[in-house]
């Protein structure tokens, strides 16, 4: 449902919170003068932008969760997670909680002290968020029996919200000229994923007492693979992105990790083998979906990366022509959160950015002043543009075997 129609089922005391936040100059009393004035007012370009330009770090967030999601309802436990986890995590936090406690001097408390010295609470904060947006105009309950209790966003004003977000974000972009090198992996990935399969059925690929792939025989398998890759060594910490992971290169391990989960790499007590259905791949009797693979990655990397579809999305949005990798980290940054081991900036560019690159999604060069540049494959657009992943919809290890979570 658009905003108008929302308008239509919103009580007067909802449609007065929202005229009032727009300053709108309108009869309070009349119902048609406040949804004319609020729907005149919400489509000026010039508004909404300005009210995106003032919103916080963790409004965005917020709004960024919804903007990409094309779910038609929310219940207001999950607006409330979302909001809760949008919020940026209080700076001094850490401070407080490793400094000693002060001295008691006094056990007997006032009630006014005891509120200063109270955290906040996380849960207020969201039921703030959620009452602006609605203010604005960009949340509002169902008007059915069955859907009252649940939370709605107007698909127009999701549109023009991302436009406006979009507009704002492109006006810090640095835009620059084809590179005279780049790397463009658009097949590859699906091509090394049969050549995996075939280096399987054509060699014996024996198994250590952990199902791991001895380093003779992965050495030998990541030479045929279009894509060269150093096994990781036994130095650093290495988890959280695949099940197998810690064992294989990056690039390796989502390839070996998509054929476990798809049945085709079957891990015996004591080598690796191909399922029938593996054998039929290996042989070309089936071809593999790049479009699968792709969403796969996402599945995979929900878990360390929640907002890894948002990411993306916007990624493909701000990378149509060739720009730079720092000005896209600068913009994105504020909404990717460390790993662990990785950093912000790690997180953005080798997870995200750089298996991107791996899926054919985008293209990564360098300028003749040695300055990082990406830029959206047409493949990868529409990849993106036709793949939808579920907010809730990631992959977990259990076991040793894959399950969706």
């Amino acid at each position: 449902m658009n905003l108008a129609e929302m308008l239509c089922y919103a009580d007067i005391e909802q449609l007065t919170r929202i005229a009032d936040t727009y300053r709108c100059e309108c009869s309070s009393h009349s119902k048609n003068d406040l949804i004319q004035s609020i729907l005149i007012a919400v489509q000026r370009r010039d508004v909404l932008e300005s009210r995106v330009e003032d919103m916080s770090v963790g409004d965005i967030r917020f709004l960024n969760s919804l903007l990409f999601d094309q779910r038609a309802s929310y219940s207001l436990e999950e607006l409330t997670a979302r909001a809760r986890t949008a919020e940026p995590a209080d700076p001094g936090q850490r401070e407080r909680e490793e400094a000693p406690p002060p001295p008691v001097k006094n056990r007997k408390k006032s009630k006014a002290s005891a509120s200063i010295e109270a955290p906040p609470d996380p849960d207020s904060a969201a039921r703030s968020a959620i009452a602006r947006f609605k203010r604005f105009g960009w949340l509002f309950n169902g008007f059915s029996h069955q859907t009252r209790f649940l939370y709605h966003v107007p698909e127009d004003v999701r549109s023009r919200l991302k436009d406006a977000l979009a507009r704002q974000f492109r006006g810090k972009l640095e835009l620059r000229g084809e590179p005279s090198v780049y790397r463009d992996e658009r097949g590859l990935a699906v091509a090394d994923m049969s050549q995996v399969l075939r280096f399987i059925r054509d060699n014996d690929t024996p198994l250590t007492t952990d199902s791991v792939l001895y380093k003779r025989q992965l050495q030998q398998l990541l030479d045929v693979l279009s894509v060269s890759e150093e096994i990781p060594g036994k130095s650093g910490w290495r988890f959280g992105y695949g099940r197998r992971f810690r064992d294989y290169p990056d690039r390796f391990s989502l390839l070996y990790d998509y054929g476990c989960f798809k049945g085709w790499l079957q891990e015996q007590l004591d080598r690796l083998e191909l399922s029938e259905e593996g054998f039929a791949y290996a042989s070309g009797e089936k071809t593999i979906d790049p479009a699968d693979l792709y969403r796969f990655w996402l599945r995979l990397y929900k878990s360390p990366i929640p907002n890894l579809n948002i990411l993306v999305q916007w990624i493909s949005l701000l990378s149509a022509e060739w720009t730079t990798v720092d000005s896209v980290e600068r913009i994105l940054l504020p909404f990717v959160k460390e790993y662990y081991y990785d950093s912000a900036s790690d997180v953005l560019r080798k997870r995200v950015i750089g298996n991107m690159m791996h899926l054919g999604l985008l293209r990564i060069g360098e300028t003749e002043s040695r300055e990082a540049v990406i830029r959206m494959t047409p493949q990868g657009r529409q990849l993106i543009a036709g793949v939808e992943v579920g907010s809730e919809d990631h992959l977990s290890w259990i076991g040793g075997s894959f399950d969706f979570g």
